[in-house]
């Protein structure tokens, strides 16, 4: 069993008051190249760099629940490993746990809120779904 811990950055997410409008502006002026999603940069591991994983990049509107009970306009989304150990691990410490583990075929989440009140979202990624998923990405 690998240990329970964070591995990497799964997404940025955070809110604006104009969601498409300042995507769009990112796209214009940036480059960002969008898919329905936000956007996705392409990365790759360093023990095997021909497999490709992905950083997600959103904008949500300011009232999304998204980020709830967070407050923060901004939520992390790092990629773990052994989710439901690491949220066994997280609870035992007292670690806010907000909902229960999602599965999905491209992966596991859940959010949980740090000590400072910071939404963040676990994601333990299914990395046969992304094999050979096509997503426009910033290259």
């Amino acid at each position: 069993m690998k240990e329970p811990k964070i591995i990497g950055i799964g997404g940025v997410f955070f809110k604006a008051q104009f969601p498409e409008k300042l995507q769009n502006w990112y796209k214009k002026h940036l480059g960002l190249v969008l898919n329905p999603y936000g956007a996705t940069f392409e990365m790759r591991h360093p023990k095997n760099p021909d497999k490709t994983k992905y950083i997600h990049w959103s904008v949500f509107p300011n009232d999304t629940e998204y980020f709830d009970p967070s407050k923060k306009p901004f939520m992390i989304n790092y990629r773990v490993q052994e989710i439901e150990q690491l949220v066994k691990q997280l609870k035992q410490i007292g670690v806010t746990i907000i909902d229960k583990i999602s599965t999905y075929p491209y992966g596991k989440f859940v959010h949980i809120i740090d000590p400072e009140g910071n939404a963040i979202e676990l994601w333990e990624p299914k990395e046969s779904f992304f094999d050979n998923l096509k997503v426009p990405t910033n290259k």
